[in-house]
């Protein structure tokens, strides 16, 4: 009986983030099609879990919540249930110390991660496979990179091309009843724009002056939403500030604090056009492959993690200190505002404006 035909036990090990935790799913993919009769199971962390919960890629799961990885008697109970099963393989992509802790707690025949692991969790391996590129390759997209490991597996290589598959988990009827009631008020007869116009970093925001454009050409021609969390409202407010009409701003609809994340996903299957910074909307939006993606990159590589595909359109900066990967310009700001000009406007504005089927002069 070969690897192919038996019933494998393959346990995943990517704690977190959004973003990556979407970027592992076409791995996930490929080694499903590789071992179809293989036992898939997946160690999360609670924000990412919405994507692999019910994922009919995945067998089992087995949740972490952040606060306990601090203390190891509150991880105990979850260890103990994960031991009980003996995994042919078990493969840590994360390639932190936190998840190599995992991979040395864990029963597993091969111990597998790429080489370039940080914070010295390659010592927990017992299978290294050689990376055909760095860790923070800007260069190299980061589906890629976890492709390799199926290709050390099948000992097939993917081609450049590849066109990545994700799988997430089917939506709830409880997800749709909830996105219909924050949605109930949109003209379903008009296309619909998504902004996702915040995110963690400094230097991957925009000027609120985009955004404030951005809704001022397209409110007459379609219907927009704008996604965040409870925090990014003062800057939302200040986005409307420079909006400044009280019924173009009425019409809006603001999501931000108001969905989870499966429901968010909802919200993109039900959009034409989604405007994201790197950002995990972005990531989630790629993900449900339906509406057309316009990602904007100012201080991480869009090459190593921004979608890409049919579907997508990509701007970033061309200046010489990009990509810097820092959060903070270390240039006190003066890179960053170069950084932020360099992007053509226009050009998003012409990218949205010819898949909502709408003619305006730029």
């Amino acid at each position: 009986m070969n690897d192919k035909t038996k019933k494998l036990k393959i346990l995943i090990i990517r704690l977190s983030a959004i973003g990556d935790t979407v970027h592992t799913l076409p791995m996930v993919y490929e080694l499903r099609k590789l071992y179809p009769n293989a036992q898939i199971d997946w160690i999360v962390e609670n924000k990412a879990k919405q994507f692999v919960v019910n994922n009919p890629l995945i067998d089992n799961v087995y949740i972490v919540d952040k606060m306990s990885l601090k203390t190891f008697s509150l991880i105990k109970s979850v260890v103990e249930k994960i031991r009980e099963t003996v995994y042919d393989i078990a493969i840590d992509t994360q390639q932190l110390f936190k998840s190599g802790v995992f991979l040395h707690m864990v029963r597993a025949k091969r111990k597998i991660m790429l080489s370039g692991a940080r914070e010295f969790s390659f010592v927990f391996a017992n299978e290294i496979i050689k990376a055909k590129h760095k860790l923070f390759d800007p260069n190299y997209h980061v589906i890629n990179r976890n492709l390799e490991i199926v290709s050390y597996l099948e000992g097939k290589n993917y081609e450049e091309n590849y066109k990545p598959v994700f799988i997430l988990p089917d939506i709830s009827n409880e997800v749709k009843y909830k996105v219909d009631n924050l949605l109930k008020n949109i003209d379903i007869l008009r296309k619909t724009i998504v902004l996702s116009p915040f995110t963690t970093w400094q230097t991957k925001h925009l000027n609120n002056e985009f955004w404030a454009k951005v809704i001022l050409r397209f409110k007459d021609l379609a219907n927009i939403i704008i996604t965040g969390t409870y925090n990014d409202l003062e800057n939302l407010d200040n986005i409307f500030k420079l909006v400044d009409d009280k019924n173009i701003i009425a019409n809006i609809t603001n999501l931000c604090g108001k969905t989870s994340l499966m429901e968010l996903a909802e919200v993109f299957n039900r959009s034409d056009v989604v405007v994201s910074l790197d950002s995990g909307s972005s990531q989630i939006a790629w993900a449900t492959q339906k509406p057309y993606l316009i990602s904007i990159f100012t201080s991480t590589s869009a090459k190593r993690t921004a979608p890409f595909g049919d579907n997508t359109k990509v701007f970033y900066p061309n200046i010489n200190c990009y990509p810097c990967h820092q959060k903070i310009c270390k240039h006190h700001n003066k890179n960053y505002e170069i950084c932020k000009k360099s992007i053509y406007y226009n050009e998003i504005f012409k990218e949205i404006e010819k898949h909502i089927n709408t003619h305006i002069t730029i």
